[in-house]
């Protein structure tokens, strides 16, 4: 790793979203952080400022739920967590994202023998 984490590809956050909220639920958004950053191997950073958007986003279009808790460090914060909507949203963009994959590592290393 150069020390600066990998740039999201266009697309992927909401993905991230509800793997890291299937894991673990509730999480307030500064956890969901958290633990991309962790389970990546610290590969992946996400930007406050494109994570709660897109929180918001998913919440407007019914994959998440969320309700106010106070954080362990005695914070008032929004916990977030999937509904059945975001389930299945979620196992469908898990399918996609599979072909995706396996459609580029199909296309080799890019490297002339």
């Amino acid at each position: 790793m150069d020390g600066e984490g990998l740039t999201l590809i266009k697309g992927t956050l909401d993905l991230l979203v509800l793997k890291s909220l299937a894991a673990s639920e509730p999480l307030h958004g500064f956890e969901i952080l958290e633990w991309l950053q962790h389970r990546s191997g610290n590969e992946l950073r996400v930007e406050e400022g494109a994570l709660y958007p897109a929180l918001h986003r998913m919440e407007r279009r019914g994959l998440l739920a969320s309700e106010w808790g106070v954080s362990e460090k005695g914070r008032r914060a929004k916990y977030y967590r999937l509904t059945p909507a975001g389930r299945i949203s979620l196992t469908r963009r898990n399918a996609d994202w599979q072909r995706y994959v396996a459609a580029v590592e199909r296309l080799g290393d890019g490297i002339a023998p």
